[in-house]
């Protein structure tokens, strides 16, 4: 399936999901978007191992195997030039993830690659997001996404067009339906045990982040319940329902019989189970949310990773900011610990300069970039919980906080990168001796911190003192050019003993200029 350079692209999605296995074969063109061409789906129930043994039996990694090896003929059917293979959760919290991805591509060619929780949950938001003017009049108002996957939801809260928060917790259909399976209540107790269930998680949800939001818009993705939308509510329109409606709906459907639920909505028995159990997820969401309408688009996680792919491959115009919506959520993950946001932009400021003037030396690209804004953003969080070891306390928080669209070795690498703006950088065997990295991030850390630890010096009085500043390479030199009108000795001071560290790692001499 190598890929070859054409303006009409045939490519495909492969997810390996939590309970099931999903092909989806686009056509790409700049004249004619992205469009879908065929679709197959298996089920295969890889979380029912791996959430509760941490181990994937060798009879369901045969099945794993014959399956990719039936996508794979379909894509030569259909002539398929560039595909992209996801993992997600089942795959992720396996023990021996490396080894299974090993034997996949061994057995069958397919190059699969885990998605962290965040990058996943990105795609799936990417795939809402390429519904275009739907989804950008529904997010007009606040808006909650809620993403239910096998062995987590995401929630996502959306104000005046941006991201401002997302959690994951552990409120998966495949999870509670095996909790479910454990306790074997009586029909009668099904819907009050799942009330309570997912009511635990929601409550402390809503008080953290809830608080006096308004949120009249839900929308809903999931692999049950939002393909068969207008088949369960006949009377919405455009795939969106009132709340009203959609809770008549799932009060009878709770308390209907797995077959009669099948029947309705023409679909397998095995599945029913599922499908409750988002639905209750669902049901409890509105009534806590207190939403007043409910949208599901019937977008799906491959949708999101042809949206990707065309969008890398600049085979279709990128109508939301994305970027935007990371860098948001980090503005308010900083805000929560009371980070200087002032002081923050100021960071922000000098570091962009920096970068920019110096492109041509550094070798890093917008990924980087991004990298730089997110650590000039997050770092001084930790003075939240202790202000004589921010650095430490701040790589903490971000080691443990999810930022949507970033991967897990992107987080990390913030999280480094702010700990070392206020602590001695560690070389490489150090770092690696209570760190997991590469030496490529290694590197990219430290050119970014060598960054970061100067622009930081330019602010250290917090006073905002600068009114421009740009950054120019002139006969091995940085010359940053500032123009300020204040005294700058404290800054000046901080200055000179950071960039010894620049130098040592870009081999030049960064020098103030005052303009």
């Amino acid at each position: 399936m190598a890929e070859k350079s054409k303006k009409t692209r045939m490519f495909a999605a492969i997810d390996v999901g939590s309970y099931e296995m999903s092909l989806k074969i686009f056509e790409i063109s700049p004249k004619n978007g992205i469009r879908k061409v065929d679709s197959l789906k298996h089920r295969i129930a890889l979380g029912n191992d791996s959430y509760f043994t941490r181990r994937i039996s060798l009879k369901k990694m045969e099945e794993v195997f014959r399956i990719l090896e039936e996508f794979r003929a379909v894509c030569r059917s259909y002539k398929v030039t560039a595909y992209k293979a996801y993992g997600t959760s089942a795959l992720r919290e396996t023990e021996n993830t490396s080894m299974i991805l090993g034997q996949i591509k061994s057995r069958t060619g397919i190059d699969v690659e885990v998605l962290s929780n965040s990058e996943q949950r990105f795609l799936d938001y990417k795939a809402i997001a390429a519904k275009g003017r739907m989804f950008d009049k529904v997010i007009e108002k606040g808006t909650a996404i809620i993403d239910i996957g096998g062995g987590s939801i995401q929630l996502s809260l959306f104000d005046k067009d941006s991201l401002v928060i997302t959690q994951s917790l552990k409120l998966g259909v495949l999870r509670l339906n095996e909790r479910i399976a454990e306790i074997r209540p009586r029909s009668t107790q099904l819907e009050d045990l799942l009330d309570e269930m997912i009511g635990g998680q929601l409550h402390t949800f809503h008080k953290m982040f809830l608080k006096e939001r308004e949120i009249p818009n839900l929308i809903i993705m999931d692999e049950y319940l939002s393909p068969r939308f207008n088949k369960a509510l006949p009377a919405s329109k455009d795939d969106t329902a009132s709340a009203e409606s959609f809770l008549a709906f799932a009060d009878g459907l709770l308390k209907k019989r797995d077959e009669e639920t099948a029947d309705l909505l023409e679909m397998p028995e095995e599945n029913v189970g599922l499908l409750k159990m988002s639905v209750a997820v669902i049901k409890r969401v509105i009534r806590d949310f207190k939403a007043e309408s409910v949208w599901a688009p019937g977008a799906e996680l491959c949708d999101g990773i042809a949206y990707e792919y065309a969008e890398a491959k600049h085979l279709t115009k990128i109508a939301h900011d994305f970027e935007a919506d990371i860098l948001q959520g980090a503005a308010m993950i900083s805000r929560r610990y009371q980070g200087s946001g002032r002081h923050a932009a100021a960071v922000e400021k000098a570091g962009i300069a920096i970068f920019d003037g110096m492109k041509s030396l550094h070798g890093m690209g917008p990924r980087e970039k991004l990298l730089l804004r997110l650590a000039s953003t997050l770092q001084d969080c930790g003075k939240y919980i202790n202000m004589m070891n921010v650095g430490v306390c701040s790589y903490s928080i971000i080691e443990n906080t999810e930022i949507i669209g970033i991967s897990h070795r992107e987080r990390m690498m913030v999280a480094s990168i702010v700990k070392y703006i206020h602590e001695p950088f560690e070389y490489y065997r150090e770092m690696t001796e209570h760190v997991d990295i590469d030496k490529e991030s290694y590197l990219k850390i430290a050119k970014l911190t060598a960054i970061l630890q100067l622009a930081n010096a330019l602010d250290k009085g917090k006073k905002e003192k600068i009114k421009k500043i740009s950054a120019t390479l002139v006969d091995g030199e940085l010359k940053i050019n500032i123009d300020s009108r204040q005294d700058f000795l404290f800054e000046q001071e901080r200055f000179k003993n950071k960039a010894l560290f620049f130098e040592e790692i870009y081999g030049i001499r960064p020098v103030i200029v005052r303009t």
